[in-house]
C-alpha cells in the first residue's frame, strides 16, 4: 500500500512566494496539477537532468540542456513526467526569448506536467532557499502538530478511552477511516470520522486495499508482545487526500495502541468490541444484509453462502458482583472471553460481540443443517451461564429464530429487546424471543406513566387488599388469568378445591367491581398483570 507524502509544499503555493513571484510567472500547462507537492528544488541546464533526479523535485533551468529540436524537447519532457517531478519552471530570456515552444508545452500538458514560465530574471539560489525554507517549515508545523496529538493519544489512554478512543481521535484529525488489522490479518476494529459515508463501504474498501499493494493509503506496523508478527493500522483516503499530518500523525497513534496492547493485551478485546458493534449495526439496521455478511467475514464468520443463523444475546446484571463495572476496568471483556471459549465446543461459526453500553453478550451462530434449534439453544445459554456463573455475576438469556442474513438484523433487535425485557421474567435458563412479542412491547413502555396508571386502575386495589391481609388474592387472580378463566385447571394449580376458588373468585370480582367470566375483562386484567413486571414499583 501506497504511504501517504512527507513535508512538501504545493507548487500553488511555491509560486506565491515572493522569491518566484518577482520572476512574473504563468502557468503554460499542468494548471490542473498546481497541488503537487513540492519534495526538494533543484536547478540545472544539462540535458540528462533526468539522471539527477528522484522525483518530486521543482525544477529551475533557463532551458539551455533542454534543445532546440521539437523530438529533443518532446523527449525531454517525458523522462522528467516519467520521474514524476513536481513541476518544470523555466526562466525565458536565455535560450527561449518570448515563450516556450509549442512542442514542449504540447507534451507537457499531454503529461499534466505543470510548467512555468518566468518572465523576468530571478536568482535561482533565492528560490532554491524560500522553497526549502517553506518545506522546513512545513516539517516543523507537522512535527509540532504530532507532538500535541502524542499528547492528546497519551490523555486519551490514562482516562481510559482506550484504543478505540485513540483511533476515534485519529480518524477525526485525518478526516479519513482508520483500520486496525490483527496480526493475522484479521480487522479489529475500525472507526470512521464524524459526516462519513457508510461503514459498510468503508470495510469493502478496505478489504480491496488489503490485496493491492498499489492502492493509496497509510499503513503503519505495530509491534506485538509476542511472536505473532506485527498488526497494522491502515488509514484509507475515502474522504479526503492524506496530508503531510498523516504519517506522523498515525505512527504516533500506531505507538500508544503498541503501549495499549503491552499493558492490557487488548486484541482479542478489541474484537470483541467490533463484533459487538457489528451485530449492534445490524441490529438497527445500519447495514445491508451483503454488507453485514462481508464484514462478519473480515472477523472470521464463515457459515456459508446461505446460512442459518441463530441470534442469542445475554443481559448481564452489571451493577453488582465481579461484573461491576468501573471507569478504566474492562471487567466485561474477560467475560466475553470465557463465553466464547464455552461456545467453541458447539464446532459452529459464531461471532462473539460485547455492546458494553447495554451491558449485553451478543452472539450470532451458524447452524448446520439437521441442527435443532432448541438443542442448540440450551446448549448456548449452558455455555454462557457457566461463564457468568465463574465470573460471580448473573446473566438473562435470549435466544431468537432461526433465519437468512436478510432477517438477522430485525432478529438480532428483538433478541436483544426480548433479553432486556426478560430481567422482569421469573428465572429461566434461556427465554424464547419467539414467543415474547407481548413482553417486548411492554418493555418499551417500562416505567412510563401511562403504563403505570394502567396497571394502578386494573390491580390497584386488589394490591392494596392484599397488602392488609394474610391470605392474597393476587396468586389467585394470576393463576386464573394464565388458564385462560379455566376454573378446574386454575383449581388445579393453586392446589384448592372448586368451592374454595369460587369464594376466591367472588372475592376478586367484588374488589375489581368487575366480572371476570368475560373474557375482554380478563383479557385486559391479564394484561395489566404481565405490565405490573414492567412498572417502576415492581420488587
Amino acid at each position: 500500500m501506497v504511504n501517504a507524502d512527507g513535508p512538501r509544499i504545493s507548487v500553488a503555493a511555491a509560486l506565491e512566494l515572493p522569491e518566484l513571484r518577482r520572476g512574473l510567472p504563468q502557468v503554460v500547462a499542468g494548471s490542473g496539477n498546481l497541488g503537487r507537492r513540492i519534495r526538494w528544488v533543484h536547478a540545472g541546464e544539462v540535458p540528462n537532468i533526468a539522471t539527477l533526479l528522484r522525483g518530486g523535485e521543482l525544477l529551475l533551468t533557463t532551458g539551455m540542456g533542454i534543445g532546440k529540436p521539437a523530438a529533443d524537447q518532446r523527449s525531454f519532457v517525458d523522462e522528467l513526467a516519467s520521474l514524476g517531478i513536481a513541476a518544470l519552471v523555466v526562466e525565458l530570456g536565455t535560450t527561449f526569448s518570448k515563450r516556450l515552444p509549442s512542442a514542449l508545452v504540447a507534451a507537457a500538458e499531454r503529461h499534466g506536467l505543470p510548467v512555468v514560465e518566468l518572465h523576468s530574471e530571478v536568482p535561482f539560489v533565492a528560490v532554491t532557499e524560500a522553497i526549502h525554507t517553506a518545506i522546513v517549515n512545513e516539517h516543523y508545523n507537522l512535527l509540532r502538530r504530532a507532538e500535541e496529538l502524542q499528547v492528546r493519544f497519551t490523555t486519551l489512554m490514562l482516562e481510559g478511552d482506550g484504543i478505540p478512543g485513540v483511533l476515534q481521535l485519529l480518524a477525526e484529525t485525518l478526516g479519513n477511516p482508520v483500520f486496525l488489522e490483527g496480526s493475522d490479518g484479521r480487522l479489529l476494529h475500525m472507526v470512521t470520522p464524524p459526516g462519513s459515508g457508510a461503514r459498510a463501504d468503508a470495510v469493502a474498501a478496505w478489504s480491496s486495499a488489503a490485496h493491492d499493494e498499489c492502492a493509496p493509503g497509510l499503513t503503519v506496523p505495530i509491534p506485538m508482545v509476542d511472536a505473532r508478527g506485527a498488526a497494522r493500522l491502515v488509514v484509507l483516503p475515502l474522504e479526503a487526500p492524506l496530508d503531510g499530518i498523516a504519517a506522523p500523525a498515525a505512527e504516533r497513534a500506531a505507538g500508544a495502541v503498541a503501549l495499549a496492547f503491552l499493558r492490557t493485551r487488548q486484541e482479542n478485546e478489541l474484537l470483541a468490541h467490533g463484533r459487538g458493534e457489528l451485530l449492534r449495526e445490524l441490529a438497527t439496521d445500519g447495514l445491508t444484509p451483503d454488507h453485514a455478511a462481508q464484514r462478519a467475514r473480515t472477523m472470521g464468520f464463515e457459515a456459508g453462502e446461505q446460512p442459518a443463523l441463530l441470534s442469542c444475546v445475554a443481559q448481564l446484571d452489571t451493577g453488582r458482583g465481579a461484573l461491576a463495572r468501573r471507569p478504566g476496568e474492562p471487567r466485561l471483556w474477560p467475560l466475553v472471553r470465557d463465553v466464547e471459549r464455552g461456545l467453541v465446543r458447539l464446532g459452529l461459526p459464531m461471532l462473539v460481540g460485547l455492546s458494553a453500553a447495554e451491558g449485553m453478550i451478543l452472539i450470532l451462530l451458524g447452524l448446520r443443517d439437521g441442527d435443532d434449534r432448541v438443542t442448540i439453544a440450551e446448549a448456548a445459554a449452558g455455555a454462557i451461564h457457566q461463564a457468568v456463573d465463574t465470573a460471580s455475576g448473573e446473566a438473562v438469556v435470549a435466544v431468537g429464530a432461526v433465519g437468512p442474513w436478510d432477517a438477522a438484523g430485525r432478529d438480532m433487535r428483538r433478541t436483544m429487546n426480548s433479553a432486556a425485557a426478560a430481567t422482569r421474567l421469573p428465572k429461566a435458563s434461556w427465554h424464547d424471543a419467539a414467543a415474547m412479542a407481548l413482553e417486548r412491547l411492554l418493555w418499551e413502555f417500562h416505567g412510563q406513566d401511562a403504563l403505570e396508571a394502567y396497571v394502578s386502575d386494573l390491580l390497584g386495589r386488589v394490591l392494596a387488599h392484599d397488602a392488609e391481609r394474610k391470605h392474597q388474592l393476587l396468586p389467585t387472580l394470576e393463576a386464573l388469568c394464565a388458564h385462560g378463566g379455566r376454573k378446574t385447571e386454575t383449581a388445579r394449580a393453586l392446589h384448592v378445591n372448586r368451592q374454595g376458588l369460587y369464594s376466591r373468585i367472588a372475592r376478586l370480582e367484588r374488589i375489581l367491581g368487575a366480572d371476570l367470566s368475560d373474557t375482554r375483562t380478563l383479557l385486559a386484567v391479564h394484561l395489566a398483570i404481565t405490565a405490573r413486571r414492567y412498572t417502576r414499583t415492581h420488587p
